[in-house]
């Protein structure tokens, strides 16, 4: 019965809990979408291959490869982090 009383009395919060429950959904997308490595991993072969065919020195390539490292390294500890809670 107390289940009920609650529901009722919860009832006019409907609303604001199903606005809460999207704007969950809605970081929880771009989350993952921001901590997904295949972009990244893809911009590393692109960056490779232009190194390959000479459309990139060999200072602009390590600098950006570094970049790239380094995100691969925060959405690895990301994903741990998030693995491990």
């Amino acid at each position: 019965m107390g289940g009920l009383v609650y529901e009722v009395l919860a009832l006019p919060f409907a609303p604001v809990r199903g606005i809460g429950w999207v704007l969950q959904k809605v970081v929880e997308a771009a989350e993952n979408e921001y901590y997904d490595p295949t972009p990244v991993q893809a911009a590393l072969a692109d960056l490779e291959r232009a190194r390959v065919e000479g459309r990139i020195d060999e200072e602009s390539f390590t600098a950006r490869e570094e970049e790239l490292l380094r995100r691969l390294e925060e959405i690895r500890l990301y994903q741990l982090g998030k693995t491990a809670s």
